[in-house]
């Protein structure tokens, strides 16, 4: 059997890895590069292996980084079978779409403005492009195993991450490999803890949060502090947030604060068209999460809900103090961009940053204290305030990792450190080295393993 890392290694973003054993390919998880431009232009490089002769897609979970590149696999070729769990498909079908549309007005706008440095601007693919992806699911349920050919089985658990988010269990050659995809939070406010396995002979384990130990704050005191100091000084809120769980955890939040009377009575706007569809998601898939129908009813009444572009500008324009959230979370694109373009120049502005910032994103930018940030081709001047809420995070820290990987009643061949930065995955194969002295290796992009 072959393994091969062909994304999502070395860094967080592009998770591919490649199974190979007795003629059949599959591909685990179809990710695209975010961040900074080296690591965006491998979107436009081919696969290694033709997409044609790819038998099967397994998705962790619905985020860009892992499922966004299917357009491209099925417009090169692909003919297979993508198998994900119910909530994921629906979340992917969003997260696509909308990524693709965004990617034909950035193109158009690039083409119309002349900010691009290529002579035609063109979108990585189109909305029908995102469109044809759809017919090639196929759901599974948790903690069943799916046949996918007479001597390969694959299980789905839950991972925790965001709604329908699994880690995977596959089955072959009398070994079974595990791939944690994206690993939630022992006590995340939403998200029910993650599955811990029980048996494996290959762990692929992320690593975002390998050097990183969660504070032990209060997120939703320090929401309640952060908006009193803006509102009080007559300025806006600006959350960057994505669209799938965190948007709903600060709605959440911001409902309880609201109920308990520790925040002000102003505006309350989520602006992100795909963190809204996001919703009826949850309410349909309530056994994926711990919030009631009752709650999310209660703090959808709670927000302006902005869908229409017009609504944006309107709102941007509108001086009054405000919280917003808009995706995306990274600030690589979406409505907080145009949020930003007016507020990150104004003292009195905060933004708050809520979830893992990938190398060279605005939201890491912005983090590490830049003066100035690049938005549509022109540059704005950093004088807003800009913060963080570290316990927000989605993805389990180093603690929680380690914690996962603790029901093991044997030891593993090997474990292999992915979706990580260099520091973090050199750290955390330290960790368990130390606790449970498994044997750690750390992929390098594109290298392949005999196992």
């Amino acid at each position: 059997m072959k393994i091969k890392f062909i994304g999502g290694a070395g860094t967080v973003t592009g998770s591919k890895t490649l199974v190979e054993s007795n003629g059949i390919r599959i591909l685990i998880d179809c990710g695209q590069f975010q961040g900074i431009k080296p690591l965006r232009e491998l979107n436009w490089e081919p696969l290694p292996v033709l997409p044609s002769t790819i038998d099967f897609v397994l998705l962790t979970h619905g985020h860009l980084d892992h499922c966004g590149w299917l357009p491209r696999l099925i417009n090169q070729g692909f003919k297979g079978k993508i198998y994900c769990t119910s909530p994921t498909k629906e979340i992917t079908k969003l997260i696509l779409l909308d990524s693709a549309k965004i990617q034909e007005e950035e193109a158009n706008k690039a083409n119309k403005e002349h900010f691009s440095k290529h002579e035609i601007a063109e979108p990585l693919y189109t909305v029908a492009q995102a469109e044809h992806v759809l017919p090639f699911f196929r759901v599974i349920k948790p903690n069943e195993t799916v046949n996918l050919d007479a001597e390969i089985q694959a299980i789905y658990t839950n991972a925790g991450h965001i709604i329908g988010a699994c880690s995977i269990e596959l089955h072959l050659e009398n070994k079974i490999l595990v791939f944690s995809g994206d690993i939630g939070r022992d006590n995340d406010v939403l998200m029910y803890p993650p599955t811990k396995p029980k048996r494996a002979d290959y762990i692929f384990l992320e690593s975002t949060y390998g050097n990183r130990i969660h504070p032990d704050t209060d997120a939703k005191a320090e929401l309640e502090m952060y908006i009193n100091n803006t509102i009080q000084k007559g300025g806006t809120v600006i959350i960057p947030s994505f669209a799938v769980e965190r948007a709903q955890t600060i709605m959440y939040l911001l409902w309880q604060l609201k109920e308990e009377g520790k925040i002000p009575n102003v505006p309350y706007v989520i602006d992100t068209p795909m963190g809204i569809s996001v919703l009826d998601v949850f309410i349909n898939n309530r056994k994926w999460h711990k919030l009631s129908e009752e709650a999310c009813t209660a703090m959808c009444k709670m927000f302006s809900m902005i869908s229409d572009y017009q609504e944006t500008i309107e709102t941007i324009f509108d001086n009054q103090p405000k919280v917003v959230i808009a995706a995306s979370g990274m600030i690589t694109g979406g409505r907080v961009l145009s949020y930003l373009e007016r507020y990150i120049g104004l003292p009195e502005t905060t933004v708050i940053i809520i979830g893992y910032q990938a190398e060279g994103t605005r939201g890491r930018k912005l983090l590490e204290g830049a003066k100035e940030i690049k938005i549509h081709g022109r540059y704005y001047p950093v004088l807003a305030n800009i913060l963080e809420i570290e316990s927000l995070s989605a993805h389990g820290d180093q603690k929680d990792l380690l914690n996962w990987l603790s029901a093991l009643e044997g030891k593993p061949s090997k474990v292999f450190l992915v979706h990580g930065e260099n520091e973090a995955l050199d750290e955390l194969r330290i960790k368990i080295a130390e606790k449970y002295e498994f044997d750690c290796k750390i992929p390098l992009m594109s290298q392949e393993f005999e196992i």
